[in-house]
């Protein structure tokens, strides 16, 4: 199945496209590569997800903040590509956890956002190289930030 077939097939909805909170391009194309800036943890009517995983919100929630996340990406993927069927894989994923300095539970947050792309793509196409590490603090206090690299077809 087609990744736009399996977004309609698993009844996820993407939130509205991000606007910029800076002077950058949310994707550059160069060849035939993909290259996301980071996107915040947003809910599907666009309102960002906000806590620090440890101390005023939990690890599940943190979690759905990573999906939030993918699903942004998503969104501004469609948008500059016309189709999500136009990328071939996940290349690379950073993930980045607003937490405290105590939570080492980073690559489980971060699994809200894989999970989901293993979802779109499958096993081959979906799960690319990854790193998951924690900050003292993300923009706007989003819980969870994302930027990734996809190969296009």
């Amino acid at each position: 199945m087609s990744a736009e077939s399996n977004l309609v097939e698993l009844n996820l909805q993407l939130p509205p496209i991000p606007k910029p909170g800076g002077v950058y391009k949310p994707v550059v194309i160069v060849g035939n590569m993909a290259y996301c800036s980071g996107h915040v943890s947003v809910r599907s009517d666009g309102s960002i997800m906000t806590g620090r995983v440890g101390s005023e919100v939990d690890q599940d929630y943190g979690k759905k903040a990573a999906e939030g996340c993918g699903l942004a990406l998503l969104a501004t993927l469609r948008a500059n590509l016309g189709s999500l069927d136009r990328i071939k894989r996940v290349v690379k994923t950073l993930g980045m956890v607003n937490s405290t300095a105590d939570f080492t539970n980073h690559p489980e947050v971060i699994n809200g956002c894989s999970e989901l792309w293993k979802k779109i793509w499958g096993d081959e196409h979906g799960v690319g190289a990854r790193s998951a590490v924690g900050m003292g603090s993300l923009p706007r206090n989003s819980t969870v930030e994302i930027e990734a690299i996809f190969e296009l077809a």
